[in-house]
């Protein structure tokens, strides 16, 4: 496959027939809209062939609610060997907690498409925010956490899950230990049932870099403690930030390198963002919210307001400006790009796959790349 530029004067047909591919292929590939408009600078993923390049193998993951739209799911499962069901939160008690909306069919579909389906446990409090309180609970008081991995186990085999995925975030940095210890723990237990135990980390660059998102998460321990790791490695740009690249490329690199100093590569999943965000100008710390958009919905708004798409070479991320009822808006987002980029520091590394938050809205373009230079490993 090929990845196109959109240039001035630059239609469908045109780029077909200077490229010798179809033009229903370009629109299928890059989930063109009828009657087809681009813009100046967008990426475009063009099927000219077999690819000739020797492919690696690789896990792949996608995080998604159990709200997801059924197509969207049974369009991008082919794609994925794990679908990480987020996600089922716990007491103070250690009372496993269900998600709000039944996961049934989200599992059916995984397991009858080759996927592994993955419980998901996060720490969510009633306010559904990351709760301290809740972690301290199930990683210091023994018979707490007893209880809570004898009813993981009991769902993950009542629901034919194929493994858990840990998703705590804010660790107080005094759990830091327990923390990696009842990872530990919680793998023994599921490993007894015949799957593995995965652990999302922070993306960090040091051992002891501050800050509440990062104290509790020790790599070394627990890339000692879980079969697998998930970086990560996106978020620099988020929703109360600063507009910038959600995953510069520069700071994913650093983050790999450094996990690569406590942790072995095929251990290492790399986190990819399947977003982006549009910024309402001037930022103001405090007040500013971004919008969360998709990555076919950011070339859309480039479309509707004639904008031309620009291509940050050192973030390796794709942004435009536009104007809105007399606002600027500043939007960056991911592209096939953007995602080449990505797949580069996954073999450059030979790290052992990649995880996406989330798959909620498909980005064919994606997945088709992905395909055309990895295979993916299923582990049914």
């Amino acid at each position: 496959m090929e990845i196109y530029v959109v240039k001035a004067s630059d239609t469908v047909d045109t780029i077909a027939a200077e490229q010798g591919v179809p033009a229903d292929t370009i629109i299928y590939n890059n989930q063109l809209e009828y009657p087809y408009p681009l813009a100046i600078g967008q990426a475009l993923l063009l099927s000219e062939g077999d690819s000739p390049q020797i492919r690696m193998a690789v896990e792949t993951g996608g995080y998604a609610y159990p709200y997801i739209n059924p197509d969207t799911l049974s369009q991008t499962l082919p794609y994925l060997t794990k679908l990480y069901v987020f996600s089922y939160g716990f007491t103070p008690q250690g009372d496993l907690v269900y998600p709000k909306t039944d996961d049934t069919f989200m599992i059916n579909m995984a397991l009858a498409g080759q996927t592994a389906p993955v419980l998901t446990v996060t720490p969510f409090g009633t306010d559904g925010k990351f709760n301290n309180y809740l972690i301290s609970q199930v990683v210091n008081d023994m018979a707490v956490q007893e209880h809570f991995i004898e009813q993981l186990v009991s769902v993950v085999q009542e629901k034919n899950f194929r493994g858990v995925d840990i998703d705590f975030e804010y660790i107080l940095a005094q759990d830091r230990e327990p923390f990696a210890q009842f990872v530990n723990n919680v793998r023994e237990a599921i490993n007894a049932i015949g799957y593995p135990v995965s652990v999302a980390l922070a993306p960090k660059t040091s051992d002891n870099q501050r800050g509440t998102l990062y104290e509790g998460k020790d790599y070394r321990l627990l890339g000692e403690a879980a079969d697998s790791v998930l970086l990560m490695t996106y978020e620099w740009g988020y929703t109360y930030g600063p507009p910038m690249a959600v995953a510069p490329i520069r700071n994913v690199r650093q983050v790999v390198e450094y996990a690569l100093t406590r942790i072995p590569p095929e251990k290492i999943s790399l986190g990819i963002p399947n977003y982006g965000y549009d910024w309402t100008l001037p930022f103001q710390q405090g007040v500013s919210r971004a919008r969360t958009i998709s990555n076919i919905q950011a070339v859309q708004i480039a479309i509707e307001n004639d904008v031309a798409i620009e291509y940050d070479e050192t973030a390796q991320s794709p942004f435009f400006h536009y104007f809105r009822d007399g606002l600027e808006h500043e939007v960056w987002f991911e592209d096939v790009r953007s995602m080449q980029a990505k797949f580069d520091l996954v073999k450059e590394y030979d790290l052992r796959g990649m995880g996406y938050w989330q798959i909620m809205r498909l980005f064919r373009a994606n997945w088709l790349l992905l395909a055309d230079q990895f295979w993916i490993r299923h582990n049914l």
